[in-house]
């Protein structure tokens, strides 16, 4: 990619058809994980209408009315209003939640098994996960995926606080960021949908997002006279949720991750307990991409590594630095020094980073990563002199 270049990445607000599953999802998990850490939790919902189908495999010693966590989930995202065709109190739910398979969890379980070459905990799926980190915002995230975060969290925030009457639950936000240098510059456009009331006016909603939202969310360097807004670019946006369209858990990997910065392995996320690799594995890349970038080695780091179903350890582990490691070190010495900082093993991930928690909930909205709440433990630089000890720096 050329050093000047104009990059986009979006969000969606909570109550986006595909958070609405994922929220839900999580909150299944999260409660299975609160009454039996050792919970075995594949969930995944579907939503449309006045409909939502919870389905999945969880094998756990929780006793659930996996109904009434699903109408909480709705709920808390704010689908309350009497006009609400999807309405937390007046959805139909199907329950289609069976147990996980044994042959899965003889693969993941750590116990020897016939025709298992191990009897350690091996991971639940084969599959290949990224990490990636950058020095563009103070949380080590691209920026353009970290300001449409912002813009999500921010309409939220004003929402629930229930000072702006005519917001409804689902929106959606994009930036896009002009790179000199391949250093952030200048944002152009920015784009907020936002479901509202039937009566609020196209001009209030404007020059509410414009004035009361991005001028006071984004960086005010960053915005400039050539910066480009579109507010509810339709003109309407009354029908939303998943009244205006199907949802599922799962469709928002790149929302969840890097925004397309960073690569992505194709696994989602929400639902799934730490056995899952896709989940977990990922979660410990940002974890090692970040402590790299933390401890100034380099100033974009990507990690990929990938396994098979049921053995411990990484098929493969690579990094890429894109040429920005400093004093001269390769990306095959940074390899060394991870490798013998971190440990890739399942069971050693869900150990390193504690998450055999409910803490889910807090990861759906807003993205996987970036975040600063103490749970989310893949946030912590603390490896960074071990990685710089590693590498005699």
């Amino acid at each position: 990619m050329s050093k000047n270049f104009i990059f986009s990445s979006e969000s969606v607000g909570e109550g986006h058809p595909d958070k609405v599953c994922d929220t839900i999802s999580d909150y299944v998990l999260d409660a299975c994980l609160a009454q039996d850490k050792h919970s075995r939790v594949a969930c995944e919902t579907y939503a449309k209408s006045n409909l939502v189908v919870v389905g999945g495999e969880i094998t756990t010693k929780a006793k659930l009315d996996f109904n009434a966590v699903a109408r909480q989930a709705i709920r808390d995202i704010g689908y309350v209003h009497e006009d609400d065709v999807f309405h937390a109190d007046k959805v139909l739910i199907v329950n289609a939640i069976t147990s996980q398979s044994m042959d899965i969890a003889q693969g993941v379980d750590a116990r020897a098994a016939e025709g298992k070459g191990t009897a350690e905990q091996g991971a639940g799926d084969q599959g290949l996960m990224f990490g990636y980190a950058c020095t563009e915002t103070d949380e080590l995230m691209p920026a353009p995926i970290m300001y449409a975060h912002l813009l999500g969290r921010e309409l939220t925030k004003i929402r629930k606080a229930g000072t702006v009457k005519w917001l409804r639950p689902d929106a959606k936000s994009q930036v896009s960021v002009r790179y000199a240098n391949d250093q952030p510059v200048e944002i152009t456009n920015v784009v907020i949908s936002t479901q509202h009331a039937h009566d609020a006016k196209h001009k209030t909603i404007k020059e509410f997002c414009i004035e009361q939202v991005i001028k006071k969310t984004l960086p005010k360097h960053l915005l400039t006279k050539n910066t480009q807004y579109l507010i509810n670019p339709t003109g309407r946006f009354v029908v939303g949720g998943p009244q205006g369209d199907t949802g599922l858990t799962g469709r928002k990997i790149i929302v969840d991750t890097y925004g397309g910065m960073g690569r992505h392995g194709g696994g989602a996320f929400s639902g799934k307990d730490p056995s899952k690799v896709d989940r977990s594995a990922a979660y410990m890349g940002r974890y090692v991409a970040k402590n790299i970038v933390a401890a100034g080695i380099a100033t974009s780091a990507e990690i990929q590594f990938a396994y098979a179903i049921g053995h411990p350890e990484p098929v493969s582990v690579c990094i890429n630095t894109f040429n920005t490691a400093a004093d001269g070190i390769t990306d095959t010495e940074i390899e060394k020094a991870v490798r013998e900082v971190f440990s890739f093993k399942p069971a050693n991930i869900i150990k390193q980073l504690n998450l055999l928690r409910p803490i889910y909930a807090k990861t759906t909205n807003y993205g996987h990563f970036g975040k600063t709440d103490p749970a989310i433990t893949w946030e912590r630089a603390d490896k960074a002199k071990d990685l710089k000890r590693a590498l005699n720096l």
